[in-house]
């Protein structure tokens, strides 16, 4: 089959998904635009904004499609071929992920914009919203840990093409100026949003050009921002920090939104470079059942590698903590929630794409980061020539930033949000307060391990995001069979994703408690983190099944 056939089949698919099982979805839970949501219930200029549904679209999209669905893929395709890839991409992105992130939307409309934490809390008691703020909090640290390093080892080298291409200008000082103009620029946007007030489509007008613009700035001024490793993996933590306390209007959305035109254009690349590129698939369709190592099996940990780009639990944090508090109306959801998850499957196929199109012994020791931004740039190269091949790859390299700082700064959020509602934080001290608890554990493992730790942080991340997927369809379900709801549709992929995840923990509790030298290892406390996740789950687990045999009409 060619790569041009295949991304036009998988197209139709997430087309016709859209509209047979998104809408049966969106049925299920009766949308009704005449019941006010939280935003309007609840508006406070701060996190309850009512939000045009295309921009929360932009927004959410940038939020949700970081480096998961772009590294997952690329790192299991080397593994275990293109094929059993694309079947789960696909597979999971439409039964499952999609699914995830509409339900998880509804619900937290339901309930005022509450975050999955506090739906649990209410469904399952207070001792499992505890539990479960437990496990959110620990897989969230471990998003910020490796996706932080991921940008700073960005920030520091730039792409391998451009080093090995000889440019003029410093590869990394390029991105990561390109980078903080492109933060700038969202700033500006949310001031002039909110200030001035212009039509959309005139501040589209002048602001996406100028995202695009930066790109070329940045090799322009690529020693202005020449730092060490750690020196930015602490910046990016210390925005991170400051992010979080900033209104949403401030720069969640102006970024977002820019940062959804930074996802439309790597995707419409995509697709040119597919159609147009005139390129051939030399990854092997299958390599092995296992690729050896820790996490070599097929069987769990080709799901769990892939994440985001199929299923992620971290999409429902974003759903509930975030998109929840701005949603203008009820029927958004089946836009923003199931129609933003397939757009990320078709990111994750882009992804696929890029190491599809090169030699295996070409991929050898290059980063998913580089293998990403070379192919997108290479699309890029198509229409602006040779001659600007830098500036291209520049853009893929910046663009793969680009969503990364998204994840970043809305993780930290989620976490802030997350320990208020454990505490009881109010206020702008319980913000900071809680912001400052959030970020000091990714600040000490940045700069406590070497570069490029986040590889060994991956696999486990993947775990325990897709066992938090689980667990939100778990406690949704109860919710659904409270409501007089039926739920399988709910409970089949919960029962799919938690065997696997539940299987992938267990192996890297064992294999890595064995592996372990001593305090210092990271091994040691992989281990212990992966062994607290199933004890968490188990408990949650426990629970939510005395709640699904319940009587209907049970509290």
């Amino acid at each position: 089959m060619s790569l041009a056939l295949l991304a036009i089949a998988f197209l139709a698919l997430l087309g016709a998904a859209y509209r047979i099982y998104g809408g049966w979805i969106a049925r299920r839970f009766e949308l009704d635009d005449a019941r006010p949501t939280p935003a309007h219930e609840r508006e406070d200029g701060v996190d309850y904004v009512p939000t045009r549904r295309g921009y929360l679209f932009a927004q959410h999209f940038s939020a949700i499609a970081a480096a998961g669905p772009i590294a997952g893929p690329i790192l299991a395709c080397q593994a275990f071929g293109w094929g059993p890839c694309l079947a789960w991409i696909a597979f999971g992105v439409v039964l499952i992920g999609s699914v995830h992130d509409f339900s998880a939307l509804a619900a937290s409309v339901r309930h005022g914009g509450l975050s999955i934490a506090e739906i649990t809390r209410g469904a399952l008691g207070a001792r499992a919203g505890r539990a479960i703020m437990a496990f959110i909090w620990i897989a969230l640290v471990y998003v910020i840990v490796a996706f932080a390093d991921i940008t700073a080892g960005t920030f520091v080298a730039g792409s391998d093409e451009l080093r090995a291409g000889g440019v003029a200008f410093h590869a990394g000082g390029a991105v990561a100026a390109a980078s903080v103009l492109y933060l700038g620029l969202s700033i500006l946007l949310g001031l002039v949003e909110r200030f001035l007030a212009p039509p959309l489509w005139l501040a589209t007008l002048l602001f996406v050009p100028a995202t695009f613009a930066v790109c070329w700035l940045g090799t322009e001024v690529s020693t202005w921002l020449v730092a060490g490793h750690a020196s930015w993996a602490v910046l990016i933590l210390a925005y991170c920090a400051v992010a979080s306390l900033l209104p949403v209007w401030a720069l969640l959305q102006p970024r977002g939104y820019l940062g959804g035109y930074v996802l439309y254009t790597a995707l419409a690349l995509g697709v040119f470079g597919v159609l147009a590129g005139g390129y051939e698939i030399r990854q092997p369709f299958f390599r092995t059942w296992d690729a050896g190592g820790l996490a070599g099996g097929l069987f769990p940990f080709l799901f769990v590698t892939i994440a985001c780009g199929a299923c992620s639990g971290f999409h429902g944090l974003v759903c509930s903590g975030t998109t929840s508090k701005q949603l203008d109306r009820e029927s958004d959801c089946r836009a923003v929630g199931y129609g933003a998850m397939l757009c990320e499957g078709f990111v994750a196929l882009i992804a696929l794409v890029t190491i599809m199109i090169v030699a295996p012994e070409a991929t050898a020791g290059l980063s998913p980061g580089t293998i990403y931004g070379n192919g997108v740039g290479g699309f890029l190269t198509l229409l602006l020539g040779e001659e600007r091949r830098a500036i291209a790859v520049t853009f893929g390299a910046m663009a793969f930033s680009t969503f990364v700082f998204d994840t970043l700064d809305v993780s930290t959020r989620l976490g802030r949000y997350l320990l208020q509602e454990l505490f009881g934080w109010r206020g702008r001290a319980g913000a900071l307060a809680a912001t400052l608890v959030t970020v000091a554990p990714a600040i000490y493992f940045v700069t406590a391990s070497e570069r490029g730790a986040w590889t060994k942080f991956w696999t486990l991340f993947g775990a325990s995001n897709q066992l938090l997927a689980a667990l939100t369809l778990l406690v949704l379900s109860v919710w659904l069979r409270r409501q007089r709801k039926g739920a399988l549709f709910t409970l089949l992929p919960m029962l799919f994703v938690a065997t696997l995840t539940v299987w992938a923990l267990g192996t890297l509790t064992l294999g890595n408690l064995r592996a372990a030298s001593g305090l210092g290892d990271p091994a040691l406390w992989n281990g212990l983190a992966a062994a607290a996740l199933i004890a968490l789950a188990a408990y949650l687990f426990a629970v939510a099944w005395r709640g699904l045999r319940a009587p209907v009409g049970t509290n």
